[in-house]
C-alpha cells in the first residue's frame, strides 16, 4: 500500500534513535495495561479493609513547650498580694518579690516613683530568680505598665513572662512494626529533639494511644543538656484510618476516596485511555480519509459540498453535544466513542483534502486515467499511497488529543460511567482531597508520560518525512 518513498522515509525514522526507544516505551506500557489483570495485585474496584490497615496506623505526638507568664502585686515593702499563675515563677514558700528575684536598681527606680503616684510610661526590666527561686526559668520580664499620675498606691502590678527564648513546636510520628512494638518514623528527629530520660516514658504514652487513649503528660527538660526546652507539653492522637489513605505497603500509590488501589486505577485507566485513543483514531483516519478523498479528487460540487457540510459540522458545540447526549442517553464507552468520532474526522479530512487537490493533476494520475482505471482504483492505489505523508505524522498527536479530551471529560464529569477506572475521575477527586498529593501526582505523572513519549514519537515521524531532514538523515 505505501509507496517506495514512503516506505523510505519510514527507514528514516527508525534511525532516530529518540523516537524509536519512545516508541518502544510506549508500546511496552500499552501492553502492560492490556495484561493488567496480571500486573496489578488488586483490581480497581476491590475496596481495601480497614483492619488489613492496622499495621499501619500512626500517632501523632506533639510536643509543645510551655510559655510561662503571670500577675501579681506588690506592696511598697516588695510583698506578694494577688498572684496568679506565678507558680513557675515563685517557690511555693516565698511571699516576698525581693526574696524571689534579683532586680536591677532601675527597677526599684520606677517602682519607688510608682507607689509616689508620679506618671510612669511601660517599662520591662530583665530579672532574675535567687537561689529560692523556681528551677524553671532561669530569667524572667518584669512588665511595669504604663500609669497616669495618682494618689499614692498602695500597690504596683508587674506582669511576669518567660525571657527565655520559645522553641519552636514539633509533631513526631509513631507506627507499629510487626511484633507490635512502636517506632518514630522520624528517626532522626526523635534521637536529636527529645532526650533520653523522657522516651521511655513517650513510647509508653504511644502504646496506650494505640489501644485507644488519649494521654497528655508534661515534662521538665530544662536540667536536660541535650535541649533547652524547658517545661513541655507532650499529647499524643491516634490518627483514624479513613479514605483516601496515602501509600502504604503493597498499595504503594495508596487509596482514593472509596478504598480502591490507586496504582490498580492508573494501570486500568492507562488501558482504557489507550483503547479509545487507538479507537478514535482509527475511525477519525478512516473517516478523514474518505471524506477527505472524495473532496479532494472529485472537486467542483463535490467539494463546495463537503466544504460547507465540514464547516457546519464543526461550528457545533461539542462539549453541549456530550452534556446532552449523556443526560438523554447515560453515559458509556462506546457512546462516548461515537460522540466523539463524529467530530474528531474534521481535521484529517482538510488535510487528506488538501493531499488530494495537490496530486489529481499530477502525471501519473493523468496516466492512470488514461489506462480507464477506476476512481476507486485510481484514489486508493494510486493517490493514497503518496498522500499518507500528513497522516502519518498526525497520528501520534491525535492520540495525544484523544487521551487528554478523554481525561478532561472524566474530570468533569461528562465522561466515563462511575466507578470506571480513569486518569480524570482520580484527579477530580484531588480536587476535593488536595491534601491527597497521591491522588493528583500518580495519575498526572502517567498521563504526562504517554503525552511525552507520543509527542517524541510524532517528532521522529515529522523529521522522518520531512524532505528538508532527508539529506541529512541520509
Amino acid at each position: 500500500m505505501f509507496s517506495p518513498l514512503t516506505r523510505k522515509r519510514f527507514r528514516n525514522f527508525w534511525r532516530i534513535r529518540r523516537a524509536r526507544v519512545s516508541l518502544i516505551v510506549l508500546s511496552v506500557l500499552f501492553l502492560i495495561s492490556l495484561f493488567a489483570e496480571f500486573v496489578c495485585p488488586f483490581r480497581p474496584n476491590d475496596v481495601t479493609n480497614v483492619a488489613e490497615l492496622e499495621l499501619y496506623r500512626t500517632v501523632r505526638v506533639s510536643i509543645v513547650p510551655e510559655m510561662h507568664v503571670g500577675r501579681l502585686d506588690v506592696t511598697p515593702d516588695l510583698s506578694i498580694v494577688r498572684p496568679i499563675c506565678c507558680d513557675t515563677f515563685l517557690a511555693p514558700n516565698e511571699h516576698s518579690f525581693s526574696r524571689a528575684f534579683t532586680f536591677p536598681d532601675a527597677m526599684r527606680d520606677s517602682l519607688t516613683k510608682r507607689f509616689a503616684g508620679k506618671a510612669c510610661d511601660k517599662e520591662t526590666f530583665v530579672i532574675t530568680p535567687t537561689a529560692t527561686g523556681t528551677q524553671f526559668i532561669r530569667s524572667a520580664l518584669a512588665v511595669l505598665p504604663k500609669i497616669e499620675a495618682r494618689e499614692k498606691p498602695t500597690t504596683a502590678r508587674i506582669l511576669l513572662r518567660q525571657s527565655d527564648e520559645i522553641a519552636v513546636p514539633f509533631q513526631l510520628r509513631f507506627r507499629r512494626n510487626a511484633e507490635g512494638v512502636p517506632y518514630s518514623i522520624d528517626q532522626k528527629e526523635w534521637l536529636a529533639r527529645v532526650p533520653e530520660s523522657a522516651r521511655t516514658e513517650i513510647l509508653n504514652m504511644v502504646s496506650r494511644t494505640f489501644k485507644g487513649e488519649a494521654p497528655n503528660q508534661q515534662f521538665d527538660w530544662s536540667q536536660v543538656k541535650e535541649t533547652q526546652l524547658g517545661s513541655v507539653s507532650v499529647s499524643c492522637a491516634r490518627d483514624e484510618i479513613s479514605w483516601p489513605y496515602p501509600p502504604v505497603g503493597k498499595h504503594f500509590m495508596g487509596f482514593d476516596e472509596a478504598g480502591h488501589d490507586v496504582f490498580a486505577h492508573v494501570v486500568y485507566g492507562m488501558r482504557i485511555a489507550m483503547l479509545f485513543g487507538l479507537l478514535l483514531v482509527i475511525w477519525a483516519i478512516f473517516g478523514g480519509i474518505v471524506f477527505g478523498a472524495l473532496q479532494g479528487y472529485f472537486g467542483g460540487w463535490v467539494d463546495i459540498l463537503g466544504q460547507r457540510v465540514t464547516e457546519i459540522w464543526s461550528a457545533l458545540p461539542f462539549l453541549y453535544v456530550m452534556i446532552f447526549v449523556g443526560s438523554a442517553l447515560g453515559r458509556s464507552f462506546a457512546l462516548l466513542l461515537i460522540c466523539y468520532g463524529l467530530f474528531n474526522w474534521i481535521g484529517i479530512a482538510a488535510y487528506m483534502r488538501a493531499e488530494f487537490l495537490r496530486l489529481r493533476h499530477m502525471t501519473f494520475v493523468e496516466a492512470a486515467k488514461c489506462q480507464g482505471l477506476s476512481p476507486r482504483r485510481i484514489i486508493f492505489s494510486h493517490i493514497l499511497p503518496n498522500a499518507l505523508t500528513p497522516l502519518i505524522t498526525l497520528f501520534p498527536f491525535i492520540l495525544i488529543g484523544a487521551i487528554s479530551s478523554l481525561t478532561a471529560l472524566d474530570f468533569l464529569g461528562f465522561g466515563l460511567p462511575p466507578l470506571t477506572p480513569s486518569w480524570g475521575g482520580l484527579l477530580k477527586q484531588a480536587q476535593e482531597y488536595r491534601w491527597a498529593w497521591w491522588l493528583i501526582l500518580f495519575p498526572s505523572l502517567a498521563l504526562f508520560t504517554v503525552m511525552i513519549l507520543s509527542v517524541l514519537v510524532g517528532e521522529g515521524l515529522r523529521d522522518a518525512f520531512d524532505p528538508r531532514q532527508q539529506n541529512h538523515l541520509e
